[in-house]
């Protein structure tokens, strides 16, 4: 035993001597861990030091683009390592709202973001590099195809009731802030369009807003340019005082002082990122929140700070439940896209948000609502959500462009993607083609074709990962992919420019459904082609289809007309089904003010006049050419 003992002692004094020969000292200071890489002052960097360091942190901030930082690039956190505090808070905020954190969050004092100090908007820095990711080049030849072609804008006509308020016809300032106007030109807009001449004075005079427009007529920065101008001229309100602050720890709350509600994640992504463009170098902080995304990173994002926030209704009531949100200084509630919320059952979300939250009172903020159509029941519940507001309505409510030369073919199931690869033979090679269907089992295997015939394709539905579809979204929208295979995932709110030829391969049920379909072409008044693929499974919507291609002067096919005579699908003309929604036609609801008398004319105050269907005059449809399968052929 006592030798057991004497091998250990021997053992333990070797290794002790050997210790002592290595040379190793224990450091005589604690060094925190973000100076542990850094070399002493004079000292020669290690080989690959730099390499090392950089890669370890493009890796630890690698997020979605989403949160990855204030406007797309890395997130820089405050120094004391943590968000808003320490000096960072303290430069963060000065002239703030002192201990809240809806102040725009960190980043106040880097390149690119303003601060409101001393109750002055102090504009920050210019950013080269972001001015570059958020606008594109100068020079950058996109701008000129997916520009707003505003000779087409002339002739539409415009009705606004509840307000004697004249229209702007021009970027100024007054009513916008000096500052906004510098980012919209930077953003490429040099005229409004005609939701944009009317929001603009009516938000900026105070009034609530509810807007009718068709898709691609300018809605987003209809009600961003008046309210961002607002917030740049009036800046934050006072974060309300938590009484029970002192009663043990309670989360960080943000307190936004707008709030868009849409309906699905990819239309609060395209306003969020539209948000970035008009807040550069302004003291305003835009955030984005919803489902399917880590709502760990959105919360970090919020904790940073939240004055306008994007955000689908289910996400924001789970953050409202958690306590991380408080709606408690809105001044600016905007629901986009609102007959879409309440098809997809929103409504109890939107009311436990607006009435049963601690959202302000109808009379303390203003509340705006833009859709393309506007049926009975959401005009309804304006009555809860809105005070003497303003309705404005542009264009023929519930209907398509007459920018888009649509096409209707008769097109078996099995001989579908023999037409479409003829189709897609005969498109040119600049532009960008989506192409509907009806299952995301159609839209992979249908990408999968196209691949394998070698056209770029992708596809995009709900089965996807968010950050797959992102993704997607990402290589459609920059034309790496100039195909995109969708569900009715793509058919609304998404704004993608350079979309030429949409393509229906799978007709929807539902005619309002083909309207935002075909609506993501022809946007902003530039043309487009729409294509649909029709058979006898289809005539559910032959009566529907024929009267908004008469609408929009353009063919009716006669296999259509005698599908429409065989049809069951009965109702005097667009009665049945849409008198009940008042989606279209003569004094149903959503193509006029509903407080208005019934017999009260619903032909548009402004703009020209015409007798016929909706205030338009009754044309004959015009007649072109028909399509025989071919590589040779023109469609168009």
């Amino acid at each position: 035993m006592s030798d057991n003992v004497q091998q250990q002692v021997d053992s333990v004094g070797s290794v002790t001597e050997k210790l002592q020969k290595t040379n190793i000292s224990r450091p005589r200071k604690y060094i925190p861990p973000f100076a542990r890489d850094k070399p002493s002052a004079g000292a020669a960097p290690a080989v690959g030091d730099d390499e090392s360091v950089s890669s370890r942190g493009s890796s630890r901030s690698q997020t979605p683009s989403e949160f990855s930082s204030n406007y797309g690039g890395r997130r820089e956190y405050n120094r004391g390592g943590h968000y808003g505090g320490g000096e960072g808070r303290q430069n963060n905020y000065r002239g703030g709202r002192e201990g809240g954190y809806s102040n725009g969050g960190g980043y106040r004092n880097n390149r690119g973001f303003g601060q409101w100090r001393d109750g002055q908007h102090v504009i920050g820095a210019r950013n080269t590099l972001l001015e570059r990711q958020l606008f594109g080049a100068v020079a950058d030849g996109t701008k000129v195809s997916t520009g707003i072609n505003f000779e087409k804008y002339d002739d539409i006509p415009v009705e606004v009731s509840g307000g004697d308020i004249e229209p702007v016809n021009e970027f100024t300032s007054p009513p916008l802030n000096s500052h906004l106007l510098q980012n919209i030109k930077l953003s490429g807009y040099t005229q409004p369009t005609p939701v944009q001449k009317n929001s603009i004075p009516i938000v900026t005079s105070g009034r609530d807003l509810m807007a009718c427009a068709q898709t691609g007529s300018g809605k987003t920065a209809g009600f961003l340019f008046p309210i961002l101008s607002l917030a740049f001229d009036k800046g934050p309100a006072a974060v309300p005082v938590d009484q029970d602050a002192g009663m043990g720890y309670r989360p960080r709350k943000a307190y936004p002082t707008t709030l868009i509600l849409a309906p699905t994640r990819e239309l609060v992504c395209q306003i969020h990122e539209e948000s970035r463009k008009f807040c550069y170098r302004s003291w305003v902080r835009p955030c984005a929140v919803y489902g399917g995304a880590d709502i760990r990173a959105q919360i970090r994002q919020i904790d940073q700070g939240c004055d306008l926030l994007s955000a689908t209704p289910g996400r924001l009531v789970d953050l409202i439940d958690r306590g991380r949100i408080s709606l408690a200084n809105i001044k600016f509630l905007v629901l986009d896209e609102a007959d879409r919320m309440l098809d997809m059952g929103f409504e109890p979300q939107i009311r436990h948000i607006v009435e049963g939250a601690d959202m302000t009172s109808v009379e303390e903020r203003q509340t705006l609502m833009f859709s393309a159509t506007f049926p009975r029941d959401i005009q309804l519940l304006a009555r809860d959500f809105l005070k003497d507001y303003v309705f404005l309505s542009v264009g023929r409510v519930g209907s398509t462009s007459e920018n888009i030369t649509q096409k209707v073919v008769h097109v078996e199931d099995s001989e579908k993607r023999s037409y479409l690869l003829d189709i897609l033979h005969t498109l040119p090679p600049e532009g960008l083609t989506l192409i509907f269907v009806e299952t995301k089992r159609m839209a992979d295997t249908l990408t999968d074709y196209l691949l394998n015939s070698n056209f770029p394709a992708t596809s995009i539905h709900g089965d996807r990962t968010q950050r797959e579809r992102e993704r997607a979204l990402e290589l459609f929208r920059s034309g790496r992919t100039s195909i995109m295979v969708a569900t009715a995932v793509a058919s609304r709110g998404l704004d993608i420019p350079n979309v030429t030829h949409v393509i229906n391969y799978d007709l929807p049920t539902d005619i309002d459904d083909y309207v935002h379909r075909i609506g993501r072409t022809g946007r902003a008044g530039n043309t487009g082609q729409a294509v649909a693929f029709f058979n006898r499974n289809n005539k559910g919507i032959a009566k529907e289809l024929i009267e908004l291609l008469q609408e929009a002067n353009q063919e009716c096919p006669s296999f259509l007309i005698a599908m429409a005579r065989e049809s069951s699908f009965g109702g005097n003309g667009r009665g049945g089904r849409y008198s009940g929604r008042g989606g279209r036609g003569g004094n149903a609801y959503g193509a006029r003010d509903f407080r208005r008398p019934t017999n009260s004319s619903s032909g548009y105050s402004s703009g020209p006049s015409y007798s016929g269907y909706g205030g338009f005059e009754s044309r004959t449809p015009h007649h072109g050419n028909t399509y025989n399968s071919g590589s040779a052929q023109s469609w168009w």
